[in-house]
């Protein structure tokens, strides 16, 4: 292997385009690349929308998207097709793919090492961001080409499978979603008559908070499970991926959320807002979580399911679906919710529980993958 300069292997390129006389269909925002995603896999149309001018680079099929702000975000995905994205984001593109497989690349880009590099040497105060000096100052290892290509079928064998798994999952979740609705209608469609209330009518609604990250300690050796927005992912928490100490907790004004409540991202990067999430274990969280604290009138797991199948309602109640807009207590508190009869809650709980255990498998398989994926990439 031999040792080469980023910006020696790979260029920014700069292609100006004007949005208002492209051909082109999509563009791409922050919003749309995922954290820790080796494809793109949202976007939006260009024709109607209300972006700024700050669009004018195009893409093409192939190139790799970094988006210079936050790199702690870790957001540098590669598209599989045309279009514009803003002056905030890099497109990167290998100088020769003789020297450096553009796939390559992308697993370059994606390793734990390209990261830490980019968080020791980021620039600003409050808006971190990452200049083209720095990044084409970062250092790699280039293996031969014949080992580049080996990484690359490993790597995207492995994202294939995951990417199956996901799909799957998908299915799984609709389906329980299908079942909701055969069964309870809609707020807009509620055939049955039964009874529509708030959130804030059977629930309590907190949000949580964050100790001091300058006091160690209320981190250091803490015990006491405190849940990030990124972790409602999860789906059900069972442990939390960072622990707070009882000082911390005293210092803050976070609260301990009684195990089986619901729990739902009021902001977030990517798909995070307004996903939920049911704690297994007695937890606080950050101030963009709220925790749900149903009464004896509304089952946990009910409620859960049927914010679930809500997602982007809920993402729209702030007024901004695909963008950086951000919920809050009121509009939780303000969602309404068709409350059938305890029994009738029960029935579709049992039926759920079944479809939970295939999702558990499922993400289960996926997590497998990702640690193989993450031992390919490091």
């Amino acid at each position: 292997m031999n040792i080469v300069k980023f910006g020696d292997v790979a260029s920014r390129l700069n292609i100006h385009v004007d949005q208002a006389t492209t051909d082109l269909e999509y563009y791409i925002g922050g919003e749309h690349i995922e954290s820790c995603e080796f494809m793109i896999h949202n976007k939006a149309l260009i024709k109607g929308s209300t972006i700024g001018y700050q669009f004018q680079f195009g893409f093409r099929k192939g190139d790799i998207l970094f988006m210079t702000k936050n790199p702690h975000l870790r957001k540098a995905s590669m598209v599989d097709f045309d279009g514009l994205c803003s002056i905030a984001t890099f497109v990167i593109h290998t100088n020769d793919e003789s020297v450096l497989l553009q796939d390559y690349l992308l697993i370059e880009m994606q390793s734990d090492r390209f990261w830490t590099y980019l968080e020791e040497h980021k620039s600003g105060g409050v808006n971190y961001f990452i200049n083209w000096g720095t990044l084409s100052n970062y250092e790699f290892n280039l293996p031969t080409i014949e080992e580049q290509k080996d990484a690359v079928d490993k790597l995207w064998s492995a994202y294939r499978l995951k990417e199956s798994y996901k799909k799957m999952l998908s299915v799984t979740e609709e389906m329980v979603k299908s079942q909701f609705i055969e069964m309870f209608g809609s707020v807009e469609h509620n055939t049955n008559s039964y009874n529509i209330k708030k959130v804030g009518d059977f629930a309590e609604c907190f949000a949580g908070a964050t100790p001091s990250t300058k006091n160690p300690s209320y981190w250091e050796n803490g015990n006491i499970p405190w849940m990030s927005s990124g972790e409602v992912h999860k789906g059900r928490v069972q442990d939390t991926d960072v622990k707070i100490t009882q000082q911390g907790y005293d210092g803050c004004s976070t609260k301990m959320v009684p195990i089986h409540s619901v729990v739902i991202a009021l902001a977030g990067q990517g798909k995070t807002r307004g996903t939920v999430a049911i704690n297994n274990i007695e937890l606080c969280t950050n101030q963009s979580l709220c925790a749900i604290v149903p009464n004896k009138e509304v089952n946990y797991e009910y409620l859960y399911h049927n914010l679930r199948g809500r997602y982007r309602e809920l993402r729209s109640m702030s007024g901004d679906v695909d963008g950086r807009g951000g919920l809050n207590l009121k509009h939780i508190q303000s969602i309404r919710v068709i409350v059938p009869p305890l029994e009738e809650q029960m029935k579709f709980v049992t039926i759920a529980k079944l479809a939970d255990k295939s999702e558990f498998e499922l993400r289960k398989s996926i997590e497998a993958i990702d640690n193989v994926i993450k031992s390919l990439i490091n």
